[in-house]
């Protein structure tokens, strides 16, 4: 895989996981004037943080930005990331992952809820009738890190350099390193079922310790656990990772609660195959058993500019004249988007 090294500096996706997280997924409305407004906001949006952050720096406020394909070639047109798509959905034998709009993500984390919602405002503000809400969910740290079915989330997440590995853009794209692919779900859990399984059962479903959090031994864990189906290899047999950001959710009087996934790839291929893996199944109809007590609600993928990027995203595309210099005298482009596949996996 190429190096991730870059001179950009990324959004704020490599921060720890915070007490709160607003997930906020926007449609941009019609007509040049939403398109302006949104893209003022990717100018001013590293100052809205300082602005609102500067009030309880304690409370580490952070915001990642993300644009969805249709929304990118609205806004921007060529060039664009190569691997940024719209969502591809998902039919296994018993279970699906739809794929749903979504023109801008706000990612926004901080250690109270207090915080979060008083960026949450301030940036819809700023956008006003230039957007209208496809969906939100405010997300919550539940005890020792727990999803809400009593497991330990993320235990897999990369760290340090691993993780600058995993979720930065590099050398393969180099007009967009320093950025990221995110995919979204929202998964909404059958708690009743769920803990209707003995303890030793739900083991057996997640691939781990219930109380310990420890991995199942190869001979005992199922091959259709969450975790067996959620390890990707390359070609080499070197694991590849993505960086979660997972919290759980919840509105006790309507009976929901569920899980909030968030993926952040250099490659959204390798989240791919992850999803592959668990609805299709690993081999075909070996799917996660876990989905037969989560149900995928919604799905989106977006591209995440550097902060750089994002800023002189404000007064469009910055790579449009370059491409333009560089196309052949004939005026045909070559076309460059070709979207990766982990059916070859991110390439070396």
């Amino acid at each position: 895989m190429p190096a991730a090294a870059t001179t950009s500096v990324p959004q704020a996706v490599l921060e720890p996981q915070r007490m709160a997280a607003h997930f906020i997924v926007l449609n941009i409305a019609p007509g040049a004037d939403a398109q302006a407004r949104v893209r003022a906001l990717f100018g001013n949006a590293a100052g809205l943080v300082r602005s609102v952050g500067q009030r309880e720096p304690e409370q580490r406020l952070s915001l990642v930005l993300g644009i969805g394909a249709p929304a990118w070639d609205r806004l921007f047109g060529a060039p664009r990331p190569a691997g940024l798509h719209v969502f591809k959905a998902l039919q296994g034998n018993k279970h699906a992952a739809p794929s749903t709009p979504g023109d801008l993500l706000l990612h926004i984390r901080a250690m109270s809820e207090r915080m979060c919602f008083e960026l949450s405002m301030q940036v819809m503000r700023a956008l006003g009738d230039a957007v209208a809400p496809v969906d939100e969910v405010h997300g919550f740290r539940y005890f020792d890190l727990r999803a809400m079915i009593g497991f330990v989330d993320g235990v897999e997440n990369p760290q340090g350099d691993e993780a600058l590995e995993a979720a930065l853009i590099g050398a393969e794209d180099p007009d967009f390193a320093g950025g990221s692919y995110v995919i979204v779900q929202k998964y909404i859990h059958d708690m009743a079922a769920w803990n209707a399984l003995p303890v030793e059962e739900q083991e057996r479903v997640i691939g781990r310790t219930k109380h310990d959090n420890i991995e199942l031994p190869d001979d005992i864990k199922p091959s259709n656990s969450h975790v067996a189906l959620n390890v990707i290899e390359d070609e080499h047999g070197d694991e590849l990772a993505i960086v979660r950001g997972n919290l759980p959710f919840a509105n006790p009087s309507r009976g929901e609660y569920g899980t909030y996934f968030i993926g952040y790839a250099r490659d959204p291929a390798v989240t791919e195959q992850m999803l592959d893996n668990m609805f299709i199944g690993h081999p075909p109809g070996n799917y996660d058993r876990l989905l037969d007590f989560s149900t995928a609600v919604t799905g989106t993928l977006f591209f995440v500019p550097s902060a750089d990027l994002l800023e002189a995203l404000a007064d469009g595309n910055p790579l449009t004249a370059s491409a333009d210099a560089a196309a052949p005298a004939s005026g045909v482009i070559a076309d460059t988007l070709a979207i990766g596949s982990l059916k070859g996996q991110p390439q070396a």
